[in-house]
């Protein structure tokens, strides 16, 4: 543990917290990808399959639980309780043209070639991914609220600060885990135009808005 996994761990847990809040306070999914947050379910439950097989700490234990419950509650609160505000119409992006290669290249370049290992390939990989229909539905509707993209933002900060949190642990503990690293420079790449967007507006109280596609 360093100062840059825990940032990094309650940046993921305020973009889901503010998510959430989003959701309950407006009573409104709206501009909300319901596909991205079915991936991010899925991620954690792939890759939090060892609660029931590997004890590391409480800390551990206690974040785990809370991001699995945040996913899930998310999932119900789009496709269940609110599922009249949901913006279907846009949020079509193909998810077979994600799950597919992840799970092609999850078998084909892992640690180990054993059921949970595969899984927990399956999930860092698909988290890298998982974003894409968000932004796929802001860029076809043509902007996003203001609290949606704050979200965003703390989750791209997580991915940044996961990156020093392992260049950190290369320097103290000469440990590099090239599955991780390597699928979260791509998934911060993701957020790199969003990065800029949000500075150059959000920040200075304008609304982020993109131009349509043609």
């Amino acid at each position: 543990m360093n100062v840059f996994r825990i940032l990094g761990d309650l940046s993921h847990l305020l973009a889901m917290i503010l998510l959430l809040g989003k959701i309950w306070r407006s009573k409104c999914c709206a501009g909300i990808s319901g596909k991205s947050q079915i991936l991010f379910a899925l991620v954690f439950t792939t890759r939090y399959l060892d609660l029931f097989t590997n004890f590391i700490s409480i800390y551990n234990t206690v974040m785990k639980v809370v991001f699995l419950l945040c996913a899930y509650v998310t999932v119900y609160m789009i496709y269940g309780k609110f599922r009249k505000t949901f913006d279907s119409e846009n949020d079509t992006f193909r998810l077979e043209f994600l799950l597919v290669p992840v799970i092609g290249l999850s078998f084909l370049e892992n640690y180990n070639f054993t059921p949970l290992e595969i899984l927990w390939t399956f999930s860092i990989y698909l988290e890298s991914v998982a974003i894409l229909p968000q932004l796929f539905m802001i860029s076809k509707t043509g902007e996003a609220e203001t609290i949606t993209t704050h979200y965003l933002f703390f989750l791209g900060l997580y991915r940044a600060l996961y990156l020093a949190n392992w260049i950190r642990r290369y320097q103290t503990e000469n440990f590099y885990d090239q599955i991780a690293v390597v699928s979260g420079v791509v998934q911060t790449i993701f957020y790199c135009d969003f990065f800029y967007l949000y500075v150059t507006k959000v920040l200075k109280g304008k609304k982020l808005s993109l131009p349509m596609p043609i």
